[in-house]
């Protein structure tokens, strides 16, 4: 009877949220906490994943544009957490929120590839931070897609953020050209 209920209960869970996106969460935290050392803000970070039949659009051919977006949030959780800058925020009651984003579909990840997406930050203003990811597969170190992310800063400000987090910064770095034309 316990099994029963709890069988139906993990169903309605499954039915009602997307479990394995939370799952994932947790997965890529754990392991980022575990193999993964602590970075500097300006370090660039790296998680690896396989393109499977989950990820594939409708002709079970390449991975679908959405996982790509997907994939940047876990990537992103996963900077945030070893670079601290997440407990920064956190420590000080504010939060971050995805302001906007640009991705750039180079060539098409096909599946079950493996690949990896590196996550750097790039800049920070007054109000946001701003992170350049890229989709690299492992077989040929080319750059299927990259990303350019503005994630706004709230209830903290971003300049202050960066002189107090480990390995943190006084002044940004000097903004690249395409991310002066994406601003």
């Amino acid at each position: 009877m316990v099994c029963a209920c709890l069988i139906t209960g993990l169903c309605i869970l499954y039915a009602l949220w997307d479990l394995n996106y939370f799952l994932r969460f947790i997965f890529t935290l754990g392991l980022g906490r575990i193999f993964s050392k602590k970075s500097g803000i300006r370090d660039k970070t790296t998680i690896y994943g396989l393109c499977t039949t989950h990820d594939v659009d409708i002709f079970l051919r390449h991975m679908n544009n959405a996982r790509y977006l997907r994939e940047l949030d876990f990537a992103r959780f996963h900077y945030y957490d070893r670079s601290g800058i997440y407990a920064a925020i956190r420590k000080r009651g504010g939060g971050a929120l995805q302001g906007a984003s640009s991705v750039r579909y180079r060539r098409t990840i096909p599946i079950f590839t493996l690949y990896k997406v590196e996550t750097q930050l790039i800049y920070w203003d007054e109000k946001a931070i701003y992170i350049r990811q890229r989709f690299i597969t492992l077989s040929d170190g080319f750059v299927r897609a990259e990303a350019l992310s503005k994630q706004n800063v709230v209830g903290v400000s971003p300049i202050q953020l960066m002189k107090e987090v480990p390995g943190g910064a006084d002044a940004p770095p000097e903004p690249s050209e395409d991310l002066k034309l994406w601003l």
